[in-house]
């Protein structure tokens, strides 16, 4: 049964990447309580590139547990924290491998509905330099 562990916002920032100011939105903090979802995000939450990944068929990112749990391992790390790749839910039980374009969630009164099965945004920089591993880039895909 998926389960919802987490509901992370942010707002653009510019981050500097191999010398260059790259405008992001990857860096997400949980918080409590109700959020309301919008046509183009979540309440306390902004896009940085509406037009890479971001609009109404990409308003909300979900990340999933095993996911952290493979990069933890594979970068051999233990200190990630909700948010940390730049998702605004962070979930168990929706495995990559079970989600298919056209699925949708409920939870009265959002309906979600998969409208975009990347595995990560279209920018990776950002997230590596928040993760701090270029050792990251490589191995996702968009």
């Amino acid at each position: 049964m998926p389960r919802l562990l987490s509901v992370n916002v942010g707002l653009p920032r510019d981050v500097t990447w191999n010398g260059k100011t790259v405008r992001t939105s990857v860096w997400k903090s949980p918080v409590s309580g109700r959020r309301m979802v919008r046509k183009l995000d979540i309440d306390g939450d902004a896009q940085a590139d509406l037009a890479g990944h971001g609009g109404e068929q990409r308003a909300v990112f979900v990340y999933q547990m095993d996911s952290y749990h493979y990069w933890q391992s594979f970068l051999d790390r233990s200190d990630f924290t909700f948010g940390q790749f730049g998702e605004n839910f962070t979930v168990e039980g929706l495995l990559d491998s079970e989600v298919c374009v056209g699925d949708s969630a409920s939870s009265s009164p959002a309906t979600l509905c998969t409208t975009n099965a990347a595995c990560t945004s279209a920018t990776p920089l950002p997230r590596a330099e928040k993760i701090g591993s270029r050792r990251w880039t490589g191995r996702t895909m968009s």
